[in-house]
């Protein structure tokens, strides 16, 4: 899901074995045995595949479910690393190959399991709708909202993630005297691209997908991962129908301090929370047409504010200060002891001060409680805590029950040595790195070099992780020529990072992606 989940507190040895079991009469192994043992023992593909059938909307889907993982090696021809996925395959019914959607969380860190359960594969999990889950027993769904009718769907971990490991080479080991992590060497941006996109070589090598039309769908960090990757795989030869940009953030550098960009694209959000909770001093009838006036004065008065600093007129501030009154429900008072640059986490703290409650990071729809009310930012993200339990539990029994695989190691959610290793270094080209990422221009120049490709950005509008205006924001901004603005689409659902978690959004966010693929197919 996203860019630092609490619940992730599942950690994992770096063993890496997966032995494969019999799934009924339904289950083959994907790797067949030597006949002679190798001279050296290398790391071998490991797979189990299990057939399945769901019913959505009335009708019957029968699909193949590839659980394992895939070995991909470094320039010299050397495994470096294991990586973990699981493959959603049908049959095509036209004498044409069925379209393959790579299909990836953030983190960086992050493992797979977010969109894998909640989003479009062939099953989700029920959770309670902006509230805490309740504990087990969870209930597994058909999903209703798969997007296994519009395209074949490969989930993949990231590296130290789930279940993907680093192979140790000996380049590894002649780097200092103690032993590190293997995966290490994938924890960077472009790193970590080049890692999944010798994966995604490999995957379509070995599955003869080369001639499938392809997308890739990544979330939160995942959405700074798909236009490195898609550029990078595009310079190599392979070229993508669509990417699909779920809770974006496209630049870190707008975070830097000394720059105003982070509070203009979080206030349209912060209208957006302070809406859906109330606290408006003159709530308008409807929330979209409220929201246009709230981008206008966030990119004219509010903006022109913050860049004359202290040198704001009185008079002006005052003007100002009233009009984010009224748009985000904060008093006057607190509005100008903040000097008018109200954090997220300070919002979420003090919106609802009065009820002694918090709210999400991920998704502000969701309130929690701190230990007190005098803090000037909450304890926990309750968005992250209310459904994480319910995701992680139903995966683990999932893979076992369903999927049939029953790996010795322990499914890592979330690699906190993965984030706090991140290489956040960015190659621009020629010879040029930003120090934190900033990958709109790798999606511009990935348009740019295939006038076909087409780029679907879904937004939560109660999401104050990735704020859907700082994103308006990055993607009018690839410089893109005047026929090539229209290869840009965007989704906007009443939720929050996750998407999926409010089933209603889950359904539109759908209904838009399967217009999305019949589109892209025939452009």
């Amino acid at each position: 899901m996203r860019q630092l989940p609490l619940a992730s507190l599942l950690c994992a040895s770096l063993l890496m074995a997966a032995p494969l079991y019999s799934y009924e009469a339904l289950a083959t192994e994907h790797s067949e045995p030597s006949q002679t043992a190798p001279k050296a023992e290398q790391p071998q593909d490991q797979a189990v595949t299990t057939e399945h059938r769901i019913k959505v909307n009335g009708d019957t889907l029968k699909y193949t479910a590839t659980t394992g993982n895939m070995i991909i090696k470094d320039d010299k021809n050397r495994p470096s690393a294991s990586v973990f996925y699981v493959a959603y395959t049908m049959e095509s019914k036209k004498d044409e190959p069925r379209p393959v959607t790579f299909v990836f969380n953030g983190g960086p860190g992050s493992s797979s399991l977010w969109l894998h359960m909640g989003s479009f594969g062939p099953v989700r999990v029920q959770t309670t709708n902006a509230a805490p889950t309740p504990p087990a027993p969870y209930k597994l769904l058909d999903n209703q909202y798969t997007l296994l009718d519009s395209t074949d769907l490969v989930f993949i971990d990231a590296f130290d993630t789930g279940l993907t490991r680093g192979i140790a080479t000996p380049d590894d080991k002649e780097k200092g005297g103690k032993e590190e992590n293997p995966a290490k060497k994938f924890w960077g941006v472009d790193e970590d691209a080049d890692g999944f996109a010798r994966f995604i070589t490999r995957y379509v090598t070995v599955n003869n997908r080369w001639n499938s039309p392809k997308y890739l769908l990544g979330e939160s960090y995942g959405t700074v991962r798909a236009p490195v990757l898609a550029n990078h795989l595009q310079q190599s030869g392979m070229a993508f129908n669509g990417v699909i940009l779920v809770s974006s953030i496209l630049n870190y550098g707008a975070k830097a301090p000394g720059l105003d960009r982070d509070y203009v694209g979080l206030l349209p959000t912060f209208a957006a929370v302070a809406y859906f909770h109330d606290k408006l001093p003159n709530k308008p009838a409807a929330l979209e047409p409220f929201l246009l006036q709230v981008r206008a004065f966030a990119e004219g008065e509010f903006a022109q504010a913050l860049a004359a600093g202290h040198n704001l007129p009185a008079a002006e501030l005052n003007k100002v200060v009233e009009q984010l009154h009224q748009y985000t429900g904060l008093s006057t008072e607190y509005l100008k002891h903040a000097n008018m640059r109200v954090g997220q986490a300070q919002f979420r703290k003090e919106l609802l001060r009065d009820e002694e409650r918090t709210m999400g990071r991920y998704d502000g729809r969701f309130t929690g409680m701190d230990k007190d009310a005098i803090g000037e930012t909450p304890d926990t993200d309750p968005s992250d805590t209310a459904p994480s339990a319910a995701f992680i539990a139903t995966f683990n029994d999932y893979l076992s029950n369903q999927l049939n695989y029953h790996p010795d190691d322990t499914y890592k959610v979330f690699s906190f040595d993965a984030f706090h290793s991140w290489d956040w270094q960015h190659d621009l080209g020629r010879g040029h790195k930003s120090r934190s990422p900033y990958v709109v221009d790798d999606l511009g120049n990935a348009i740019r070099t295939n006038p076909s490709l087409q780029v679907f950005s879904a937004n939560g509008y109660f999401d104050m992780a990735t704020p859907f205006h700082s994103t308006e924001y990055d993607l009018a901004h690839m410089e893109l020529d005047p026929s090539l603005v229209g290869n840009v689409h965007f989704g906007y659902y009443p939720s929050g990072h996750m998407i999926y978690l409010n089933p209603e959004a889950l359904k539109s966010l759908h209904k838009d992606l399967e217009d999305f693929y019949k589109n892209t197919l025939h452009k």
